[in-house]
């Protein structure tokens, strides 16, 4: 089954008919029944909906931190539904850029160490190319001046800040955020939600964000509304 709709270079990522269900006999649920969606480069997207809907389910199967029971899910046009472990961990480092309502920084490492690591663990660029993008990334977000500052010396939003520069050191096409803001009060959840849209809106990646804030979901370009499992 190849993907097909809109020109392929403009879809980063596209699922189609994803069902999961989680638990065993009597209290298996069916949490995912048959979800299709299509993430074009340069948008970003908001998933809403109540809580145990799905949503953050639907995210770890797009970002293959899990596998589906059934549909398929492609990541730049390549098809990863039955793809190996070993395959799945190297789409992720290459395509895929994370961003958590917990930052998930290494709190004994600085900005700069920490916004390296991706890099590290792909491989691709010298010691000096590293600390170069990482420098870039940090002054991006506004944090610049901070790049040798430890995760504990850091407020939270300055921790979500350094995050979303982590999320973007490998250039992924895509971004997968959830509720990036959910731990910041509203200034600082307007600036990380800034950052985060319009870096990824230069760089032409596309953005998926699970949120339960309906100002951040209303500034997206589009909304997918979900329940039960299923988008309305």
């Amino acid at each position: 089954m190849e993907p097909v709709t809109d020109p392929p270079d403009k879809i980063a990522l596209r699922c189609s008919s994803v069902h999961r269900y989680l638990g065993e006999g009597e209290g298996r649920v069916h949490v995912l029944k048959g979800v299709s969606f299509e993430a074009h480069r340069g948008q970003v997207y908001a998933v809403v909906g109540p809580s145990g809907c799905g949503k953050s389910t639907l995210l770890y199967l797009l970002g293959l931190l899990d596998r589906q029971d059934g549909g398929d899910i492609w990541i730049n046009g390549r098809l990863m539904s039955n793809s190996s472990d070993a395959e799945r961990t190297a789409a992720r480092g290459i395509n895929i850029g994370f961003v958590f309502q917990f930052h998930f920084l290494m709190q004994e490492f600085t900005s700069l160490e920490n916004v390296m690591m991706p890099m590290r663990k792909l491989g691709r660029l010298t010691e000096a190319a590293m600390r170069e993008r990482a420098h870039e990334l940090l002054s991006a977000v506004g944090m610049g001046d901070k790049t040798h500052r430890l995760g504990t010396q850091l407020s939270g939003g300055e921790q979500q800040r350094v995050a979303i520069a982590r999320s973007l050191a490998n250039a992924p096409a895509i971004i997968l955020a959830d509720e990036p803001t959910g731990n910041l009060d509203q200034r600082n959840s307007g600036i990380v939600f800034d950052f985060l849209t319009q870096l990824a809106k230069q760089n032409g990646q596309a953005v998926i964000i699970v949120t339960h804030n309906p100002e951040i979901a209303g500034r997206c370009d589009a909304v997918r509304s979900m329940r039960d499992g299923v988008f309305l």
